[in-house]
């Protein structure tokens, strides 16, 4: 007689995963997604800061010099930067423009603010980002006084 007990052998399980461990793998796995979220987003957020610095410290700085040597002056604050894209009233026949094709927003898709002359740069342009929080005038504001400002 065969004793079919000796030669059976056991399996206390027959594979795949209990529930615990199919909860502990997705909590890690949200875990991991909201930790790379913040940080991707501080990457960005990084870059985007960046970029108005760039644009309001030297991108326009080149049209907007471009326009004061071709007019005598910068635009007015009442002109504004569209004073880049279009002749203003009274000035066509000195204006040279366009100075640029068209009036880029921020990387908040905002307008770029624009004042002269300037409150930060008495003797040139104040033009700022209002920044993050979109309200101008507040601590996250992105202008060219705060790399030296303008010619």
């Amino acid at each position: 007689m065969i004793d079919r007990t000796s030669t059976q052998k056991r399996h206390p399980r027959n594979g795949g995963f209990s529930l615990i461990e199919i909860v502990l793998v997705f909590a890690l796995i949200g875990i991991l997604a909201v930790v790379l979220v913040q940080n991707v987003d501080g990457i960005f957020g990084a870059g985007q800061e960046d970029g108005a610095k760039m644009w309001v410290t030297a991108t326009a700085k080149v049209p907007l010099t471009m326009y004061k040597k071709d007019i005598g002056t910068y635009p007015t604050s009442e002109e504004g930067l569209r004073a880049l894209v279009t002749a203003p009233a009274g000035k066509a026949g000195r204006w040279r423009g366009p100075y640029m094709e068209q009036l880029p927003n921020d990387p908040w898709n905002t307008p770029y603010n624009y004042r002269f002359p300037g409150s930060n740069n008495p003797r040139g342009y104040d033009i700022w980002s209002s920044g993050p929080d979109l309200q101008s005038g507040t601590a996250d504001d992105i202008g060219n006084w705060q790399t030296g400002g303008s010619q």
